[in-house]
């Protein structure tokens, strides 16, 4: 017979988080994924200690937008997608680049720009979020359902990094 996974097995851990949850997977020595959770998820103490740095760390960011993290993460993605992450990574907190912005200063189309930033294993670590569309915040974490959970996330995040247009959205903080 086989057996149904609950849901929270697929994670290390699980974080509460002002926005929702975070799921966080490890593998051997690194973070392998995190992934935003509706609040539904309950909390999951970390499994190991790559999981447990991970949480800590995450729980540091929401309580201080200019928290650095610093996790050891996998190596994912294509050489295209790690250029467009490496672009993301160097925003500024509170500030944020369109699409076409990304995609001029690496060479691409903003297309490609999107696809790179919804494949992103890595959302909080390589700030995805600080990447809007030309008329509004566009897409996020591979969705684009312009009153979504994940668009209510983005709106979260750069509140809480001091982005102005989006600070008067936020609402709670840990």
């Amino acid at each position: 017979m086989t057996q149904i996974q609950h849901p929270s097995e697929l994670f290390a851990a699980i974080v509460p988080t002002p926005f929702g949850a975070l799921g966080i997977r490890t593998g051997g020595a690194v973070v392998t994924e995190l992934v935003y959770l509706p609040a539904s998820y309950g909390e999951k103490a970390p499994v190991d200690p790559i999981a447990e740095q991970a949480a800590f760390q995450v729980e540091h960011y929401c309580r201080d937008p200019d928290f650095a993290f610093d996790l050891p993460l996998a190596q994912l993605g294509s050489p295209f997608q790690r250029k467009v992450w490496d672009a993301i990574s160097a925003i500024p907190r509170g500030e944020v680049r369109t699409y076409g912005e990304v995609a001029k200063f690496v060479g691409s189309m903003p297309r490609a720009v999107g696809q790179a930033c919804g494949a992103n294993y890595f959302p909080l670590v390589i700030p995805c979020h600080r990447v809007t569309g030309a008329q509004g915040l566009g897409g996020f974490a591979g969705s684009d359902d312009r009153n979504g959970f994940t668009l209510d996330v983005k709106r979260w995040l750069l509140a809480h990094e001091g982005h102005r247009e989006y600070a008067w959205q936020q609402t709670t903080l840990l």
